[in-house]
């Protein structure tokens, strides 16, 4: 994956971190990893640095003062990376709900494929998900189905956290311009992408719930995603 850095925001992922970092080295000789911590209480950070020794140069660190949302946290992910010279850049959750193993798929459909985004869809084959109640399997699968009908987004899994970036996508994008911080982050970058005419392919995973931490979700997210797609919608119409 020459090119290549996983961005994985953590907060409060000590009982994780170590294993989400040794599973994606083992994915590739060359990839690269950022991890964003929003200052956890658990020192996550500290032990991404006893790591950092293990992983030169291949093991980046930026801490954060204070938990401020997944978005503002891939937002400052994305501007670190364009800094550099990273040519695709993933988005990957710490918890193991995202299968390191995919990367790869996820890479090949971007470098070979010729996508400009390739997202790992848990809706495009059926649904893919282990270990989610039953509510919140209807609540994500529905959620999805209704930012497709309001956007018009040809995207079966709109919500979906997994997802590699071409450097010009995120190149393209306003981040400065970016709304959403919870759940509707992942929608109104895709939504960005959309507009902006990107080719966008959906790569089948199977998702797994987190075995050890806390769930981010909340209540105000949900909230956010369901009456933010919207407005997001209305917007983009009024621009035109």
């Amino acid at each position: 994956m020459i090119g290549a850095i996983v961005i994985i925001p953590t907060y409060n992922e000590i009982e994780n971190i170590e294993a989400i970092i040794k599973a994606v080295f083992s994915q590739s000789d060359v990839v690269h990893i950022l991890v964003v911590d929003d200052n956890s209480p658990d020192l996550t950070a500290q032990e991404v640095k006893r790591l950092q020794k293990d992983f030169p140069n291949r093991l980046f660190l930026e801490e954060r003062q204070e938990k401020s949302g997944l978005g503002t946290a891939y937002i400052h992910g994305f501007k670190w990376c364009l800094a550099k010279d990273y040519l695709f850049i993933f988005e990957m959750d710490a918890d193991f709900s995202h299968d390191p193993n995919d990367l790869q798929r996820l890479y090949n459909t971007c470098a070979i494929e010729g996508a400009d985004l390739s997202i790992g869809s848990r809706y495009i084959t059926g649904v893919n998900v282990v270990n989610w109640p039953m509510g919140r399997v209807l609540m994500s699968y529905c959620a999805s189905k209704y930012v497709r009908f309001i956007t018009g987004m040809k995207i079966s899994d709109t919500t979906a956290g997994y997802v590699c970036y071409k450097r010009a996508v995120l190149e393209a994008i306003n981040l400065d311009a970016i709304k959403f911080i919870g759940y509707a982050f992942q929608i109104e970058m895709k939504f960005k992408a959309y507009l902006k005419k990107f080719k966008i392919i959906e790569v089948p995973v199977i998702f797994t719930d987190r075995t050890k931490g806390v769930s981010k979700l909340s209540g105000g997210i949900i909230s956010e995603a369901v009456f933010g797609v919207i407005s997001m919608k209305l917007k983009s119409l009024f621009k035109k």
